[in-house]
């Protein structure tokens, strides 16, 4: 390797890396404006083997150093992974506070909170007003303000960065890197789901879990269901869900009837709805990752088991496929699925410091904003993360044999 020193990631001991030994590297020796082609096959390959990668001390980092290195990762892609200046122009959307698009370089957005005035941070944009998304504007419950005055927080939205609709899929990376990061005291986040499960955080982390163990801690008749099954989201599902309200731990929507019906939505088409596999296979390792955004999906699509199926079909679920279209049921399957990787062992919050760069797998990971900020304190970071002109890979036929 040229010159990199690979070390595991300075996590909590709360985070459980003995179960997940591969999640997560921090990288010395890398910097993406200085970098050989040959430099970022390496990255390239260690991010696939590892989900996370953490460069520290990067003060220096431009735009168009950040762009490129987001770039490799998929040649092909040219627009912001929502569409080049389109999150500021969808007022509905829920993403439309969150995100200010760099006028020079639209790919990469500000995000953060509070009003950055440098322009090494705002590169032409004048005063923007940034928000840290806080959990009180989007879930159904919420921290009372004597605990959050303690420091009691919440997941605010476990997602994958993509657009769900259309034809820009699924990121294959994002990247972020930190200009100015607020210290403070650590939060204690609390899931409130009856469980009493709670996680000591770093102010403002932001939390990641494995896509590869979200699969793998599964019983066996879940994996049946996610090798075979496809998730289908609903149409512009940021603004579908805008109006509706998330579960305590973020991990999806309350079904209370409240998302947009769809001939309020701005126009769409049935042809560009989205329908993905509910696992998809990493390119490099041939391993499977869970990847659900589950605030977005409508409707789960089960294949019926293949028809050389050896095992008992009547001890299998939906030997015959199915096609789960009641929007509580879809949600319940999705959560009894999804919620045991989110276990404060699987979680690791990274501990943001000014220089940090990430780059994380946005087809192998999921993730979430955590924390609030005063209005007055400025939190900057530059994101990316690049459309892809193609779908994501799912399970092969020996993955549905293996599982089914």
């Amino acid at each position: 390797m040229p010159g990199f020193q690979v070390s595991p990631l300075p996590a909590p001991p709360t985070f459980a890396g003995s179960e997940v030994p591969e999640f997560g590297r921090v990288v010395e020796g890398f910097h993406p404006g200085k970098a050989s082609p040959e430099d970022f096959k390496e990255i390239e390959d260690l991010l696939y083997e590892h989900s996370i990668l953490v460069f520290r001390g990067l003060h220096d980092l431009e735009p168009e150093a950040q762009l490129r290195l987001t770039q490799h990762f998929d040649p092909t892609a040219t627009s912001y992974g929502h569409g080049n200046n389109k999150t500021g122009s969808e007022k509905k959307s829920i993403l439309h506070p969150d995100l200010k698009t760099l006028p020079e370089h639209p790919q990469v957005q500000l995000i953060g909170n509070g009003v950055p005035t440098e322009y090494r941070i705002c590169r032409g944009l004048e005063k923007p007003q940034l928000k840290h998304p806080h959990h009180k504007t989007f879930h159904k419950t919420v921290v009372s303000d004597e605990d959050e005055e303690k420091g009691v927080t919440r997941f605010y939205r476990w997602h994958i960065d993509s657009a769900l609709y259309g034809d820009l899929y699924t990121p294959v990376a994002t990247t972020l890197y930190a200009l100015s990061v607020p210290q403070g005291p650590t939060q204690t986040l609390r899931y409130d789901d009856g469980t009493g499960d709670e996680l000591p955080v770093p102010l403002g982390t932001t939390a990641f879990v494995s896509g590869t163990n979200m699969f793998d801690i599964l019983p066996a008749d879940l994996k049946s269901i996610a090798v075979r099954a496809r998730v289908q989201y609903a149409p512009h599902p940021y603004v579908w869900m805008a109006p509706a309200k998330a579960m305590s731990t973020g991990l999806g929507i309350e079904s209370d009837g409240l998302e947009l019906d769809k001939e309020s939505l701005p126009l769409w088409e049935e042809s560009k709805l989205q329908i993905l596999p509910m696992t998809w296979k990493n390119p490099k390792t041939g391993k499977l990752h869970f990847q659900v955004h589950p605030c977005g999906v409508e409707v789960v699509h089960v294949a019926p088991l293949p028809e050389d199926y050896a095992g008992d079909r009547s001890k299998a679920p939906y030997p015959d496929g199915a096609v789960i279209s009641d929007l509580k049921e879809v949600r319940e399957l999705l959560y009894k699925m999804q919620r045991p990787a989110i276990a404060p062992k699987y979680v690791y919050p990274h501990d943001w410091k000014q220089g940090d760069l990430a780059i994380f797998h946005n087809r192998g990971v999921l993730h979430t904003v955590v924390g609030a900020f005063k209005p007055e304190e400025v939190r900057s970071f530059w994101q990316c993360n690049l459309a892809s002109g193609k779908a994501p890979e799912g399970p092969s036929k020996e993955d549905v044999a293996a599982f089914a």
